[in-house]
């Protein structure tokens, strides 16, 4: 994925006027927010695929998710976090606030080694929590910023583009990448909370000896290509907010 961004941005650097130079640029990031897009459908078609997989593949020990979720956390000690059900597919959660693992439709009751994974991973935020987790906690507080920045910052962008035509004011602009920025901080902040997770998760597994051989690389997979999804989300925020600084860029010079 970086590759791509050097030569598309290179493309920019080789023109004659600082206005085509950013233009490149900016169409560069267009093009590279497109193929990031792409790779995000191919990594989640690919966690369905490995899901549902999994999802057919009996728990040795014929733990449902429930179970499973329930055992890992009485052997971390942590007895004030309750485990229940969410409707839908792949909606899991830790909810810090009302502390409580929710699992979904497919995990809650199933007996499969991909139930078995995705409710130890859940428990893994539970552990992130309780232990005070530094990154877990940075992301917490930052759910209200994010929440507020993402669904105006468009807005703002759009609303500073049109005063920057008229009165060379960037102020408004830059404002606006920064909020798309502050969601970008989120997605890499999220990555060492997903991975630490899993790795939680698959430590425990193992340990326990709640899963073994063959069934704990089938689970290692499948939490291998969750982490996936966020790191892809991180890349596609990172080129997003590269984009509207290359097209403020290119308006400034028009």
């Amino acid at each position: 994925m970086i590759q791509p961004l050097f030569i598309l941005l290179q493309a920019g650097y080789h023109t004659g006027s600082s206005a085509i130079h950013y233009s490149s640029a900016t169409t560069g990031m267009f093009f590279l927010i497109i193929i990031i897009g792409i790779a995000g459908y191919l990594v989640q078609a690919r966690l369905q695929s490995v899901f549902k997989k999994y999802s057919a593949i009996p728990f040795p020990n014929g733990l449902t998710g429930a179970e499973v979720a329930e055992k890992m956390l009485r052997d971390n000690n942590i007895h004030n976090v309750k485990v229940t059900h969410v409707a839908g597919q792949l909606t899991d959660h830790f909810n810090p606030q009302t502390m409580t693992v929710n699992l979904s439709d497919a995990v809650y009751a199933s007996n499969s080694v991909a139930a078995a994974a995705v409710a130890a991973h859940e428990c893994g935020h539970a552990i992130q929590h309780a232990r005070g987790y530094a990154p877990l906690t940075l992301r917490s507080q930052l759910v209200p910023i994010v929440q507020f920045a993402s669904t105006s910052a468009t807005w703002v962008i759009m609303l500073g583009l049109l005063i920057l035509a008229t009165t060379q004011n960037e102020l408004l602009c830059w404002i606006g990448v920064g909020m798309i920025a502050i969601s970008a901080i989120f997605s890499l902040v999220t990555l060492p909370v997903e991975y630490n997770a899993s790795a939680r998760a698959l430590e425990w597994l193992a340990t326990s000896r709640t899963m073994q051989g063959v069934q704990l690389v089938q689970a290692r997979e499948a939490l291998s290509w969750a982490a996936r999804t966020y790191l892809v989300a991180a890349l596609s925020a990172i080129a997003s907010v590269l984009y509207y600084v290359f097209l403020i860029l290119g308006r400034r010079n028009d």
